[in-house]
């Protein structure tokens, strides 16, 4: 988790370092004290692209960060509406592939018997989400102005993955199907959107789904529980209408 909030921490800042944001208002005043004291100078910041009415779908893929011993990526679409211009609503869908690698493999070829890493493969998740985007900015690149918006959303969904947990608790030296399980959870999602047009642009998605489970290494059937969680991080094309 801390290897996580370092690594989206150090892409939000390498972005926006150059990026002038507007969160308050569209209206500051500022007092130059070279003029007439009963003057005043006002900088408008305005948005160039609006949201608010305006429905969009979104359709991007990235990979899973945090699998300790799976490799995964996924497809994502998203449609949703902001009902103002700095708050709207989302439904996601994700539809993850992930597969062991080279880390767990290594584990199973230890030693003379070998070992069996636990992992927990996720192959979907979907929610709906309450989106805030009070944030905006623009970025001077190559004498070209780009503008942006961050936007950050929480909900709730329910996540599908696939473990091998049969295969620990049993542990006969046989390796079982996978067994499929379903959680309801909680997410947290954050959007860069760079705007291309009044009706196209690129995002970055960064979405972390928190979930209770069973654990792998639970005895005689005593349900303990844990909490797990995913990150997904990647790129997506929105449309807004």
């Amino acid at each position: 988790m801390p290897k996580i909030i370092l690594f989206v921490s150090t892409v939000l800042l390498t972005i926006f370092s150059p990026v002038h944001f507007a969160v308050a208002g569209e209206k500051s005043v500022y007092d130059f004290s070279w003029l007439d004291k009963d003057k005043e100078v006002f900088v408008l910041q305005n948005r160039k692209f609006r949201k608010a009415g305006s429905p969009f779908i979104t359709i991007g893929s990235g990979m899973t960060l945090n699998a300790p011993f799976v490799d995964s990526y996924y497809f994502q679409g998203r449609i949703g509406f902001f009902f103002a211009e700095e708050w709207g609503v989302e439904g996601i869908y994700s539809k993850a592939f992930g597969v062991e690698n080279e880390a767990a493999k290594s584990v199973r070829n230890t030693g003379s018997s070998g070992s069996t890493p636990f992992r927990r493969i996720v192959e979907s998740y979907y929610g709906v989400a309450l989106l805030w985007s009070p944030f905006y900015g623009k970025i001077n690149t190559f004498n070209s102005i780009l503008y942006v918006d961050w936007t950050v959303g929480g909900g709730l969904g329910q996540l599908t993955e696939k473990n091998n947990k049969k295969t620990l608790r049993l542990n006969d030296g046989n390796q079982y199907a996978d067994e499929s399980e379903t959680h309801m959870g909680g997410f947290w999602e954050t959007s860069l959107k760079f705007w291309v047009s009044q009706n196209w642009s690129v995002n970055l998605d960064v979405v972390g789904f928190y979930y209770q489970a069973e654990r792998a290494n639970n005895i005689d059937d005593e349900n303990i529980d844990a909490f797990y969680s995913n990150y997904d991080l990647g790129l997506s094309l929105s449309y807004n209408f």
